[in-house]
């Protein structure tokens, strides 16, 4: 049976095993991510939100043991990681790589070998980075956290993905530039009418998310509206004070 293409992705009963090992890092996870949504998934340290998100692009470093995943409509869940970016997955890791001497022109045509000047130059400045000169410029120790967040994001926003997956975009970012990040991200979904599924611990994710799945001990806690997952997670983690703070600043 095809899914409604109104579903962008849909995990049911998801099982992930440790590479050549018995151990269970996923068991049953299930959860659906809508067309042009942002979806957060939730959860402390150690919960599998990562293990989840490298499931999803199908990388070695696990074994499938189990479960379905639909992607508009397909069932992706033997396929190669290389077929999976080819339907239009795409990821942005936790910790952006460092290439000395690539520079940032080099860097974004990696992702998208055809791409025009004018339109790396539209995707950095989509992401905060007007100064012209940023093309020419070497990814390394130079930049900032924020520049190079944004970079990564920008390298993802050119191959034009139907779902982007951002693995804690907002760590080691104070709190004026997650801010911002956020803002970003609204305007990224906006221009590309894509999904977003954003990994992240954070409760400023509710600024932006229209839903959210809680995950603990590789196991899906419960999924539904952000607001209404983020007080669960806020019980579960005896942060009721985070959830108070959250409510004063929620426009959703």
């Amino acid at each position: 049976m095809v899914e409604r293409i109104s579903t962008m992705l849909k995990v049911t009963n998801l099982f992930i095993r440790a590479k050549r090992q018995k151990t269970k890092l996923l068991d049953k996870v299930g959860f659906e991510v809508g067309e042009n949504e942002i979806h957060c998934i939730l959860g402390k340290n150690g919960s599998g939100k990562s293990t989840l998100a490298y499931a999803l692009l199908g990388l070695d470093r696990y074994d499938y043991a189990g479960g379905k995943i639909m992607f508009l409509g397909k069932d992706i869940s033997n396929k190669k990681p290389f077929e999976r970016a080819k339907l239009g997955i795409t990821i942005a890791f936790q910790e952006p790589a460092r290439f000395e001497g690539l520079t940032v022109n080099d860097y974004l045509k990696a992702g998208k070998k055809n791409a025009t000047i004018k339109a790396m130059k539209h995707v950095l400045e989509l992401v905060g980075l007007t100064d012209g000169k940023f093309l020419d410029r070497n990814i390394d120790e130079k930049l900032s956290g924020g520049e190079r967040k944004r970079i990564e994001l920008a390298s993802v926003i050119i191959m034009k993905p139907k779902l982007m997956i951002l693995d804690e975009p907002d760590a080691s970012l104070d709190i004026i530039v997650y801010n911002e990040l956020y803002d970003l991200l609204l305007k990224v979904k906006d221009e590309l009418k894509c999904s977003i599924l954003l990994i992240t611990h954070r409760e400023e994710a509710g600024l932006i998310a229209d839903r959210a799945t809680l995950m603990d001990d590789g196991k899906v806690i419960e999924s539904g509206r952000f607001r209404h997952i983020m007080r669960a997670y806020c019980k579960r983690e005896g942060r009721q004070d985070m959830c108070m703070n959250f409510k004063l600043k929620s426009r959703r």
